[in-house]
């Protein structure tokens, strides 16, 4: 973000951040939801995908009133070439993917404060319906981030036990 900006702007460069990290979120658990070595964890972000994909149409939507389009800025832009960067040698060793899955993670809890930003601008400019979508876009992925989380615990339990590599 260059330059100090206020109100309407502010409120759309949120929804820009916002849409920017959703789009590198979707697009990083499609590629884990195939490829991750650990099945559990690749259950885990299967399970999330659906919402992820109808919480990106609905802040492109929301966005689309306040003109945004998901522009990339400073945060988002690292965030997605940093998921890109993981997720391209994930399928390399499960250390790899490992890293990949943090990040993901990193993004869902990026999203998490946008959520939480996106709800309380939204209560302050009475708008419902902007207000109703953050309630439950804020509730899942505070679900799936938990459940993301535990499951790069486990998937770090079996690489620390790990006494030489899988058979591919």
């Amino acid at each position: 973000m260059s330059g100090a900006i206020y109100g309407e702007a502010f409120i759309t460069h949120e929804y820009d951040e916002a849409i920017a990290i959703q789009r590198a979120l979707v697009k990083a658990a499609e590629a884990l939801a195939g490829d991750h070595p650990h099945a559990a964890s690749r259950q885990t972000i299967q399970a999330s995908l659906a919402d992820d994909r109808a919480f990106l149409r609905q802040l492109e939507r929301l966005g689309k009133r306040r003109g945004a389009t998901g522009k990339a800025e400073d945060v988002a832009e690292s965030m997605q070439a940093l998921m890109e960067k993981t997720a391209s040698k994930a399928s390399d060793a499960e250390s790899e993917a490992y890293e990949a899955h943090a990040v993901l993670l990193s993004l869902k809890r990026k999203q998490q404060d946008s959520g939480a930003a996106m709800l309380k601008i939204a209560r302050a400019h009475k708008d419902t319906e902007a207000r109703d979508v953050a309630l439950e876009f804020s509730r899942q992925i505070k679900v799936s981030a938990k459940a993301l989380g535990d499951a790069l615990a486990d998937f770090a339990v079996v690489i620390a036990g790990r006494t030489k590599a899988p058979a591919s």
